[in-house]
């Protein structure tokens, strides 16, 4: 579904204007999403294996839930939102601690132009994994990473799993955000 965004100026601002999501991702128009990373005491962060059907990184792992702020939304409505669409979980705003805003551009080959301005932030995972319900036309899976074995895809030497090979200094400061908290 190709849904409507709010487009935002290269500095971050509003700019009052919306489009569809596709036509943002054509033009390389700014536009704010969320990125939810959920961890436990372990440590350990929650990752989902992106759906084979997803236009970017299909069969990669994530973070643990990330999308698109609709139209409209505030950057909090659309992460409780994609929170409950992605994994099945009803949380509160009091359960996100925030941790930054990431202005982030990425092209494809398949003509994508990604420039969004990601909301971070952190929950901790109080549901086993095993409960979580997962949307199926957008994760494909759900696991648990140590960090030991995240740093190991990190640096791309995982005999089984491939990350989203996104900057790998975000992976780490979301970690060491964990590690500050326990």
């Amino acid at each position: 579904m190709d849904e409507f965004l709010d487009i935002w100026s290269a500095d971050g601002q509003p700019t009052g204007q919306t489009s569809l999501k596709g036509e943002a991702h054509r033009n390389g128009w700014f536009h704010p999403t969320v990125h939810v990373w959920f961890y436990t005491p372990a440590p350990a962060l929650l990752l989902q294996k992106r759906s084979l059907t997803k236009e970017t990184y299909p069969g990669f792992w994530d973070v643990s839930v990330a999308g698109h702020v609709t139209a409209g939304e505030s950057i909090l409505e659309g992460a409780l939102r994609e929170v409950k669409e992605e994994i099945g979980l009803d949380i509160q705003e009091a359960d996100l601690t925030p941790l930054d805003i990431r202005k982030n551009t990425n092209r494809f080959d398949n003509g994508i132009i990604d420039c969004e301005f990601q909301h971070v932030f952190l929950v901790k995972l109080e549901t086993p994994v095993s409960q979580l319900r997962i949307q199926e036309t957008e994760v494909d899976a759900v696991q648990l990473f140590s960090f030991d074995e995240l740093q190991i895809c990190m640096l791309q030497k995982h005999p089984t799993y491939d990350i989203v090979p996104a900057d790998m200094r975000y992976y780490q400061f979301v970690m060491d955000a964990v590690l500050k908290i326990l």
